[in-house]
């Protein structure tokens, strides 16, 4: 959307709320695109982050199930030639 910054004046409520709410808001000036508004985005937290993701990946080990070695596990497709079955 693209409005003049003189309109803006007596919308802009209305015209944060839609910024928030993800439309594109351009005030222009002179017929020129002067401004975005845009919605301010979270900081993210590393350490929270980083807590979550060790916690998924100690989930994770005690779920694994032991299996092949990845070197081994095709070769009940070869004979013992080393040719394919």
């Amino acid at each position: 959307m693209r409005i003049t910054v003189s309109e803006a004046k007596g919308q802009l409520t209305e015209l944060v709320r839609r910024a928030e709410a993800g439309d594109e808001v351009i005030l222009t000036r002179h017929g020129h695109p002067a401004v975005r508004l845009v919605p301010v985005r979270k900081a993210v937290d590393r350490e929270a982050r980083r807590r979550v993701l060790e916690e998924v990946m100690a989930s994770a080990r005690g779920k694994a199930t032991p299996g092949p070695d990845a070197a081994r596990s095709q070769d009940f497709l070869y004979g013992d030639d080393g040719l394919p079955k």
